[in-house]
């Protein structure tokens, strides 16, 4: 299995995957970058709860963030799916819920859980968004407030050793979590030649705005999760 995803979560993933017994290749396409003015954007004045729309959110705010004064860690937050959920926890945070999906699902799950009138929303970012986060809780009366405090850097080219798993029919399935991971390695890919390689992979994708990344990609198949979480990627790929 090849796993695409930055690091750490790309780590931790193939943890899970070796678990239950799969041989895992780690080729991170973007390196994630801690802004070194992350501190100065974050105010939480007036702010009722913290929105991540991804684990490398909640690291880069919580590296940002430190020394935080123990009652900013009663503030809810609201997370994207159980990684992102599992990591405010980690960071200390003590009321924590995941949408267990994608942006329209935290969406749908803060105004369902949430009053506008009781002070607004932070959402700590990266440098590129998907989803349409603020139009949805603007268009409910919250106030919403974003911080960008990490950026993504493209990986250049994809690693000989991975090169070579292609070529050498080694590869026999490949995990994309992001629309912009799945259109990286279609750069990478072509750069490097392995067009026809990928015939004999799976494509297995968090959603179908991955999967349509991967259009102009000749794959042995392409198979999507159920819904937008690392566990339905999971079962993809359980015999």
């Amino acid at each position: 299995m090849l796993v695409t995803r930055p690091r750490p979560d790309a780590e931790r993933f193939a943890e899970v995957l070796a678990e239950r017994g799969h041989e895992v290749l780690i080729e991170p396409l973007f390196e994630v970058v801690n802004l070194e003015e992350a501190a100065g954007q974050i105010d939480l004045t007036g702010i009722q709860a913290l929105l991540f729309t991804s684990a490398n959110g909640v690291r880069a705010f919580c590296a940002a963030f430190a020394p935080r004064k123990p009652k900013d860690l009663e503030l809810r937050v609201f997370a994207v799916g159980d990684a992102s959920a599992r990591t405010a926890v980690q960071c200390g945070f003590t009321s924590v819920e995941s949408a267990e999906g994608d942006v329209t699902d935290l969406v749908a799950l803060v105004r369902r859980q949430v009053d506008p009138t009781q002070g607004g929303l932070f959402h700590a970012a990266g440098s590129k968004v998907a989803g349409d986060l603020k139009g949805g809780l603007e268009a409910a009366g919250f106030a919403f407030r974003r911080a960008v405090l990490y950026e993504t850097r493209a990986l250049e080219a994809l690693s000989e050793e991975t090169q070579a798993a292609f070529k050498d029919g080694e590869i026999d399935a490949v995990t994309f979590f992001s629309p912009r991971t799945a259109k990286s390695f279609v750069r990478l890919a072509g750069a490097a030649g392995l067009g026809d390689y990928l015939e004999a992979a799976i494509a297995v994708c968090l959603s179908a705005a991955v999967r349509d990344e991967m259009a102009s990609l000749r794959w042995k198949a392409v198979a999507v999760a159920a819904r937008p979480t690392q566990a339905e990627v999971v079962a993809l790929l359980e015999p």
